[in-house]
């Protein structure tokens, strides 16, 4: 899970620490009610981050990024009434989607059904052919 250090980095994975001065902010107000709070307090928070042109990257990690997410990754929060939670969240969620893109899943390697699965199947198949057998009318699979 992406965190934010003490400088205010955003800590992505093991491998990969996003600089605070590589994110660029933007603040606006948030639509929908909320009386005379919301006009006046910029607590809608957008967050972006460069991935073509960021030096902290590596050449494996930009090119996964940049197949997955595209030159520049951008989140918009506007669900509390607080610019800090705000900004809070709206890190946590960049640092999830870049998280995500960077995860490698391992191939599958096919393996065989082992003896209780395959028990199990049979038993089921056998259960099944008895209920069908037994909704037949008498008389009608005798010949």
């Amino acid at each position: 899970m992406p965190r934010v250090d003490e400088r205010g980095d955003l800590v992505v994975t093991r491998h990969l620490t996003i600089p605070a001065a590589e994110l660029r902010w933007r603040f606006s107000r948030s639509g929908g009610p909320g009386g005379q709070h919301a006009n006046t307090a910029d607590t809608r928070v957008e967050v972006r981050f460069d991935v073509a042109s960021s030096p902290t990257l590596g050449p494996r990690q930009r090119a996964r990024l940049l197949e997955r997410l595209g030159d520049e990754v951008r989140v918009v929060v506007d669900d509390e009434r607080s610019q800090a939670r705000n900004r809070a969240r709206a890190l946590e969620r960049l640092g999830d989607r870049l998280a995500g893109a960077l995860h490698i899943t391992a191939p599958r390697r096919p393996t065989r059904p082992s003896t209780a699965s395959r028990e199990r199947r049979l038993e089921d198949k056998r259960r099944q052919a008895e209920r069908k057998r037994r909704r037949r009318p008498p008389g009608e699979g005798d010949a």
